[in-house]
């Protein structure tokens, strides 16, 4: 009787042990349940990093936006100029010429600037402006049919005789010339009024002094 008892108090202790370990364990919290925490700082990053690409986009756009036109504008070509078809007795006659009229346009120039000196003797010329500009070196070429010029200021040029204007493919004593540095096209008269205030076009005496 008493072993009888005792197994059947046992039996019920065992049972109570089992139902509070089962409450027990519906009471904790269960891990695999629990939700996952997922951080906003990736999301918030990948936020921030796509606003910069797209204000840079449109700070780039605002720069130079789609309808502005970046197309480069062509420069006009310059006309392509060729030297006259001259025998040699007309070039010796125009460079003559020519030589002759800017020796005159010089002398009176030097009359009236005493640093100036200025020589001309079987076809060279030489105008000395002092030690500070240096010495202007011109001279018929008849082998070229050209006139050479050594300038201090911007160097050596070769110059044709060019006919200008409508009259180009005319007579030389009806079409107007002059003598052109081909790889610009500017004359031989435009340089010496640009660097010594010459103009080969103006009678003498028409103009005053001007700083070379």
């Amino acid at each position: 009787m008493v072993r009888s008892g005792l197994a059947k108090l046992a039996r019920v202790v065992a049972s109570r042990g089992i139902q509070t370990t089962r409450a027990s364990r519906a009471t904790l919290p269960s891990l695999s349940a629990a939700p996952t925490f997922v951080p906003a700082l990736p999301r918030a990053s990948a936020l921030s990093a796509r606003f910069i690409s797209k204000s840079s986009a449109t700070h780039h756009q605002g720069i130079t936006p789609d309808n502005q036109d970046v197309t480069p504008k062509e420069e006009t070509p310059k006309p392509i100029r060729t030297p006259a078809e001259i025998t040699d007795s007309e070039y010796h006659v125009l460079a003559d010429e020519y030589m002759d009229r800017l020796l005159h346009h010089l002398e009176d120039l030097a009359e009236r600037r005493s640093e100036m000196d200025v020589e001309y003797s079987a076809g060279v010329m030489t105008v000395d402006f002092g030690q500070d500009t240096g010495t202007y070196v011109i001279n018929k070429q008849p082998p070229n049919k050209q006139i050479w010029l050594s300038s201090p200021m911007s160097g050596p040029k070769r110059y044709d005789y060019v006919v200008l204007g409508e009259g180009q493919h005319e007579k030389q004593d009806t079409a107007a010339g002059d003598w052109v540095y081909l790889r610009d096209g500017t004359t031989l008269s435009e340089l010496f009024k640009k660097e010594i205030g010459v103009d080969i076009s103006m009678s003498i005496g028409q103009y005053g002094e001007q700083p070379h």
